[in-house]
């Protein structure tokens, strides 16, 4: 993995089971709620600042759909990637090679999947343990000249991030 390099990983937003009707469940899709819930975080996420340049999604379409309500509201539909090491089996090494795959001027990545890959991910990278929930969006900075080694900068949990009116 690249040095210098700021992650931020988003958990997609609420999609039930309940009110899925398929077989599949890749083809779930986030629930009403959970497309509102995603766009308010992502009016969060704006507001944070904090100069994302690209945006790497989980093909699952809970995913896909969250990924396209961020990089929307972010203006980085044309930096949106679909990549199917963010599924469900996803771990450091996807994340290695997804990392090493990019262009050198991409430094702050929001990865766009799943628990509890994401969870797992993240206490390799940093020596934590945390629970990403649906919604939830996390920070690691990769540790220069330490391969796959990082430190949690924060982790906001969808009920930080949504404000109640």
């Amino acid at each position: 993995m690249a040095d210098g390099m700021r992650l931020f990983f988003l958990r997609h937003g609420p999609a039930d089971r309940d009110q899925f009707d398929g077989d599949d469940d890749d083809l779930r899709p986030l629930v009403e709620r959970g497309r509102q819930r995603m766009r308010a975080i992502a009016e969060v996420i704006a507001r944070l600042d904090q100069k994302i340049d690209t945006v790497v999604t989980s093909p699952l379409v809970r995913a896909a759909e969250t990924a396209e309500i961020v990089a929307n509201r972010l203006g980085l539909q044309e930096r949106l990637i679909t990549d199917e090491r963010l599924g469900l089996d996803f771990d450091v090494q996807a994340l290695a090679a997804i990392l090493a795959g990019l262009k050198n001027d991409r430094r702050r990545i929001l990865l766009v999947g799943h628990e509890p890959s994401f969870s797992e991910v993240i206490g390799e990278l940093t020596g934590g343990a945390v629970v990403v929930r649906k919604g939830a969006l996390a920070r690691v900075d990769l540790t220069p000249g330490q391969q796959q080694r990082g430190r949690l900068v924060w982790l906001l949990q969808p009920r930080v991030l949504i404000t109640q009116d």
